[in-house]
């Protein structure tokens, strides 16, 4: 159960095109940008604050480097309306080198709710900044999605591997883990 103080901010991160680029590898959890949109809907519908982070990777090779046009572009199922906050990044963390902080502390969001993609790269190491900064966060299990990866042994973790690994490791310590379902069952109750 979430026990959400009020509606916490949504908080979208890097959903990009150039995240369906077989530059990544396999990858978990196709669902994850419908549960994203189910959310999205949920939050406009409520009057939710609703914030994106957009990764503009300064890495030549990466399909998110900022010189791609398309790569970098946020995928169609969750677009962004003007409204709604974006903050642009170069770095896993949505904290580092951008106004996140000091817009979370104007706006007095105390309650962050992330999605996005990946689990093992920009959500988990946002999520852990967001917890160790003192925000209460809620991290959604099924709206996120993780690559596979081989370790400096040459072993290769399955996508899902990775994603239940990470979401393991901030349980708890960083974020309490819900469902898409769990989140939207929660609001009828606000």
């Amino acid at each position: 159960m979430a026990n959400f103080k009020g509606l916490p901010a949504l908080m979208i991160l890097d959903v990009q095109k150039g995240f369906d680029d077989p530059y990544w590898g396999s990858r978990n959890n196709e669902q994850a940008e419908e549960n994203i949109a189910r959310l999205l809907k949920e939050w406009r519908n409520n009057n939710g604050r609703i914030i994106y982070s957009q990764h503009l990777s300064v890495q030549p090779q990466s399909p998110l480097h900022y010189k791609n046009k398309i790569g970098i572009q946020f995928k169609e199922i969750v677009q962004p309306k003007s409204t709604e906050k974006i903050i642009q990044k170069n770095v896993n963390s949505a904290f580092i080198g951008t106004s996140l902080e000091t817009y979370l502390q104007e706006q007095q969001i105390e309650e962050l709710l992330i999605t996005g993609l990946s689990t093992q790269h920009c959500v988990s190491t946002t999520t852990r900044m967001c917890g160790n900064l003192g925000y209460t966060t809620f991290l959604v299990a099924d709206a996120t999605a993780a690559f596979e990866i081989t370790d400096h042994n040459g072993v290769l973790y399955s996508a899902e591997a990775i994603h239940n690994h990470e979401l393991a490791m901030l349980q708890k310590e960083f974020a309490t883990i819900l469902t898409t379902d769990e989140i939207i069952s929660e609001l009828k109750s606000l």
